[in-house]
């Protein structure tokens, strides 16, 4: 299940068709050529911030990267549906781009 920050109402984990993804690994560089280190980072910023103030144990953010949207996902879903494992505890963040059918998994560092 997928709780999107605009309205805090579940939206199902079929809105984002995971096991179509491919993982990736330029996610993230794309992000920062596009927006720069500090709007990147505080993008990522505040889905952690949300996994904070809403997410639990079972829970990680993501953050979309075309459009910087962010969603708390159970960690179970992704496993299930991509065999990535995530990492348990904080800076988890999962990048998400729709159009290309990509996610890349990052360990944040506070």
């Amino acid at each position: 299940m997928l709780m999107s920050r605009s309205s805090l109402l579940p939206m199902q984990t079929s809105d984002l068709d995971l096991a179509a993804v491919t993982p990736v690994n330029h996610l993230w560089p794309e992000l920062v050529g596009r927006l720069g280190l500090e709007r990147s980072s505080r993008a990522a910023r505040q889905a952690l911030d949300l996994q904070a103030m809403r997410g639990g144990p079972g829970t990680f953010p993501l953050l979309l990267v075309e459009t910087c949207g962010i969603a708390l996902m159970e960690r179970d879903a992704l496993r299930a549906a991509t065999g990535l494992p995530v990492p348990e505890g904080d800076g988890v963040l999962l990048l998400v781009s729709l159009p290309q059918l990509a996610v890349q998994l990052l360990e944040v560092q506070s």
